[in-house]
């Protein structure tokens, strides 16, 4: 008998909660939760969205705060433009991101996913909301599934679609104004139809995907899309922070009875915390794969408790050995040794950031030209640069020589225009007497105005014999 009861109670294990027993889609309908945990996540998800739809039309000197332009390979962040050139610090930017994501993982588990994830955001706060408004709570979204198509059904299906798709097709635009700015997208906007089909086809395509995923794939994207759940299973341990169910506090379960004077655990079997849950777990089994940390089944059990006179806090953020001997939250050696790597990640990319120069240069020898002979006994080089401003201002360079000898522009002065690039042909000319060899490596400074702006070197090539 007690085989069969821990058959039973791993059963969870077996199945998943959005599938049904035949292998078809198990639809969830997610009673709307309410309580603290739900209002700060409310208040954390209209901040999020209020960034995520604003950032593409905040411009700081002219130019978008925020730009993931791949096809022209700008990108800007906070302000600041990065080129394939800044690629390195990007990746060590993600580096940092990733490891910062382990690190909260191993001592907070799945807080990202159910605060700050987009999926959740948009699935728990925008789509579900909607859904709510159109068809309300759990009862009546499955009274309303399971009726015939009548009027009232065929009226309330129509217009959560058109809302949702509507809503896809704005996130998809909001996505579009990140990749080619928000400027260039009103003006997309403003002409006709067939002089941007491509682009609108694209735009199409998201709007149908994003609509896909919130309007029928829903919480199947954190189970079997998103790896981030796989991983939290080989990242967390008994120390990590996970809602979770206080079974000794709990156990056993009983129903709730006013005159029951029995001393039994204080969960009342209610199923609040289930009926919450996004996903359709039962939290009392455990951690569970499914489990994005939402926090719903808290603010559900809190409810429960404080009507029953109980203690709340059944269901909490708590570890595993928090619940089990009462311990509090130990600094481990993986959160040191994470820590130790963040930290020193950061550091780089605060140095490469801090010295990041606003004008990028390259000098190349033009090729297939050795040297030539000049008068006064000199000798030049031909040359090219190429120049990358990074700022946001427009620049006029002057190249000077560190040592002796002159510079001689091919063409007219350097100037370049805000986050842009320019390339123009110069001469080195030196005396003789300056060369030290076959070659001579020199050091050019571009200037802009008094003020030196970098430094470059190159070769500078003279005959194989040479007299001073």
């Amino acid at each position: 008998m007690h085989n069969d009861t821990e058959q039973e109670a791993d059963d969870f294990r077996d199945r998943v909660a959005t599938i049904a027993g035949n292998g078809k889609r198990n639809w969830i309908f997610a009673q709307k939760p309410k309580g603290k945990f739900y209002t700060a996540r409310t208040i954390v998800s209209l901040f999020y969205l209020l960034l995520f739809f604003s950032l593409p039309f905040v411009r700081v000197d002219g130019d978008p705060f925020f730009l993931f332009n791949v096809l022209e390979r700008r990108f800007i962040f906070f302000g600041v433009t990065f080129w394939p050139q800044d690629f390195f610090i990007f990746g060590i930017g993600m580096l940092v991101f990733i490891v910062f994501i382990v690190l909260f993982t191993v001592a907070f588990g799945r807080v990202f996913c159910g605060w700050a994830c987009p999926q959740t955001v948009f699935m728990e706060m925008v789509f579900r909301r909607v859904e709510y408004w159109i068809e309300g709570d759990a009862s009546r979204q499955r009274q309303l599934h399971n009726m015939p198509w009548n009027a009232e059904k065929i009226g309330k299906k129509t217009l959560k679609h058109v809302l949702f798709f509507s809503i896809a097709f704005l996130i998809a635009n909001t996505f579009l104004a990140y990749v080619i700015g928000a400027e260039e997208l009103f003006k997309m906007i403003r002409e006709p139809l067939a002089m941007h089909l491509g682009t609108f086809s694209a735009l199409l395509i998201f709007t149908a995907i994003f609509y896909a995923v919130y309007a029928w794939f829903r919480e199947q994207v954190c189970l079997i899309v998103c790896p981030y759940g796989r991983l939290q299973g080989v990242m967390t341990d008994r120390n990590s922070i996970l809602v979770a169910y206080d079974y000794l506090r709990g156990e056993p379960r009983r129903k709730f009875r006013k005159a029951d004077t029995a001393t039994k655990g204080d969960c009342i079997d209610c199923f609040q915390c289930v009926k919450v849950c996004p996903v359709a777990i039962d939290i009392r089994n455990g951690t569970q794969l499914e489990c994005t940390n939402c926090t719903a089944c808290i603010d559900a059990c809190d409810f429960m408790m404080e009507k029953t006179g109980k203690p709340k806090g059944l269901i909490r953020y708590a570890s595993e050995n928090n619940i089990a001997n009462g311990s509090k939250l130990r600094l481990n050696s993986r959160i040191i040794a994470y820590s130790a790597v963040l930290t020193l990640l950061i550091g780089i990319l605060v140095t490469l950031l801090a010295t990041r120069k606003d004008i990028d240069a390259t000098v190349l020898r033009t090729p297939g030209m050795l040297f030539q002979e000049r008068d006064n006994n000199r000798i030049s080089n031909l040359y090219t640069i190429r120049l990358i401003n990074k700022s946001h201002k427009a620049v006029s360079i002057t190249l000077k020589l560190e040592s002796a000898g002159e510079i001689e522009l091919v063409g007219k002065p350097i100037r370049i225009a805000e986050a842009s690039k320019a390339e123009t042909a110069f001469f080195i000319i030196l005396p003789k007497k300056a060369l030290k060899g076959r070659k001579t490596t020199l050091d050019i400074g571009l200037y802009a105005g008094d003020k030196l702006l970098t430094t470059v070197s190159t070769a500078f090539v003279g005959p194989l014999s040479f007299k001073n």
